[in-house]
């Protein structure tokens, strides 16, 4: 009966496992592939996937990178045109995810209830981000670079300039082709 019990918390758990959502990101620079953490952010998960079926973040750019800080993509095309969105997300940063390095979290103005399709990798551990770092809400992370950190990287040291009103765009745009779902 023990051995019946632990082979049906093993299977389980791997069924568990084999139901998680990945979603790679193909860049001009190279493909990266997410964890999304449907547990932790499921209103944030579902709202990224909602535009990742809709096609909506393909022939984007990487419109703000900061080497040591994060890449952020997911809203401008290449001529810096903004899309249009469906409407925000509930916050849900504190679901205990830290912004650390490699992690996905939801960009938004200073409401943070106004996360929409914007979303940015951090590059570096970055806990004043993070909810309650700073007295308040932080910035809802809601997955994990599980392959192309390497990528990330590449992208985050690309030059930088001014352009228009918008700070650190790539001189070079570093366009997301896609985000489909793996699995």
């Amino acid at each position: 009966m023990r051995k019946l019990i632990l082979t049906g918390i093993t299977l389980f758990a791997f069924c568990i496992q084999a139901e998680a959502v990945e979603v790679d990101i193909a860049t001009t620079k190279g493909t990266i592939r997410i964890d999304l953490n449907e547990e932790a952010a499921p209103k944030t998960v579902a709202n990224f996937l909602r535009y990742v079926d809709e096609g909506f973040y393909n022939d984007t750019i990487f419109h703000r990178v900061i080497r040591g800080f994060m890449v952020q993509g997911g809203g401008f095309t290449e001529d810096m045109g903004r899309k249009k969105t469906h409407q925000a997300v509930a916050y849900e940063g504190q679901n205990g995810l830290a912004n650390n390095r490699g992690t996905l979290a939801m960009a938004r103005t200073q409401d943070p209830n106004s996360a929409t399709a914007q979303f940015f990798i951090n590059h570096v551990d970055n806990p004043f981000l993070n909810h309650g770092a700073r007295g308040g809400a932080g910035y809802t992370v809601f997955g994990q670079v599980v392959l192309g950190m390497d990528i990330v990287d590449s992208i985050a040291g690309v030059p930088t300039a001014n352009v228009g009103p918008y700070q650190n765009v790539p001189k070079e745009p570093v366009i997301i082709k896609s985000v489909v779902r793996v699995n």
